[in-house]
């Protein structure tokens, strides 16, 4: 069989995949156009902060889902190579460039999508010290915070708190207050 032949036995749906990704690609064209206007005009604004910035992703996606539908049909590639410049090739090739596109612009609703981004992410980012901990004493109250810092500091430094002097208070918890100058008794 012919290209000919093998265009005229896909069905009218089946078409349908690559007239609409031709329209999602020259409309996300004439989008990311129009929005890059009104950024300017917004003030200069990133376009990552427009308002509706989420649907240009929609619409990227969209134009993902389809060229992929029409390389994983075989039968639409003839037509394929007759409604592209360049044909399946070119295709392949500016469907990877929005596919890239979308994965660095992906919302983080979008990449919880993806069961493999969070181990891609770890990977990237690699193995974190977790030897010092910031967050360690999360829920302390303030005096208790502090004293816990005062002590690390003391330990890294043992002439750090030679300004300061404890007071006990009704709570059982030393207070470090500064030393007052004047004061010749401590």
């Amino acid at each position: 069989m012919n290209a000919e032949n093998d265009a005229q036995t896909v069905s009218k749906e089946e078409l349908w995949y690559v007239d609409n990704y031709l329209v999602l690609r020259d409309y996300y064209d004439r989008t990311i156009s129009r929005i890059a206007a009104r950024c300017v005009r917004m003030g200069n604004i990133a376009m990552e902060e427009y308002p509706f910035y989420g649907y240009i992703l929609d619409v990227l996606e969209e134009i993902c889902e389809t060229g992929n539908h029409i390389l994983t049909t075989p039968s639409l590639h003839p037509y394929v190579e007759k409604k592209i410049a360049g044909g399946v090739k070119a295709l392949q090739d500016n469907l990877n460039l929005y596919q890239e596109e979308l994965r660095n612009n992906s919302s983080p609703e979008m990449i919880k999508q993806d069961p493999q981004e969070l181990n891609k992410m770890k990977e990237a980012l690699g193995e974190i010290d977790k030897s010092v901990d910031p967050t360690v004493g999360a829920g302390m109250n303030m005096d208790d915070l502090v004293n816990k810092l005062l002590e690390e500091n003391r330990g890294e430094n043992p002439d750090f708190d030679k300004g300061f002097e404890t007071v006990q208070k009704d709570d059982d918890a030393p207070q470090f207050q500064p030393k007052d100058p004047e004061d010749t008794s401590k």
